[in-house]
């Protein structure tokens, strides 16, 4: 495998983040553990992530935060740096809304416990560990993977 800009990687990163959305968050300097939560995208605004919420999340009074991320495939990791926030803009949920928030809210949009909340990425440390075909062979084997059949890694002050 060749080695790929950082840009390669942060675009490989969104694709993996649409595939399987979830992701560990938590406040920095929280005593709480961090908590999965499905992130959404709005491809209108890069670099951030949405996620309803109750009003009671340990997440919701906002701050700075980090989030942790594993693909599907065990084969991309990502850690994101940047700052909670509320934004219960109307139009932004109306543009998000879906079923699984639907299972999670019974009242629909208009729950009273609703909240969005946004995260705003400040930076990406992002690995992506998909070793080459012939990488793969070699472990099989007890052969040695060269640096170009081995994963990729960026930081990144941007993922979009």
């Amino acid at each position: 495998m060749a080695e790929h800009t950082p840009q390669e990687v942060a675009d490989k990163f969104i694709d993996k983040l649409k595939a399987s959305p979830f992701v560990m968050i938590g406040l920095d300097g929280s005593d709480q553990h961090r908590e999965p939560m499905t992130a959404q995208i709005d491809d209108d605004q890069p670099n951030t992530l949405f996620f309803f919420a109750g009003r009671g999340n340990r997440i919701a009074d906002g701050g700075r935060a980090m989030a942790q991320f594993v693909s599907k495939g065990h084969d991309f990791f990502a850690c994101l740096d940047g700052v909670v926030s509320r934004d219960d803009d109307r139009a932004e949920i109306d543009k998000l809304w879906n079923k699984a928030a639907e299972a999670y809210f019974p009242g629909g949009k208009a729950d009273p416990d609703l909240t969005l909340l946004r995260f705003d990425i400040d930076s990406a440390e992002l690995w992506e560990t998909d070793i080459a075909l012939s990488g793969r062979l070699k472990m099989l084997f007890g052969g040695t993977i060269k640096p170009q059949e081995n994963s990729s890694h960026a930081v990144v002050d941007t993922v979009a």
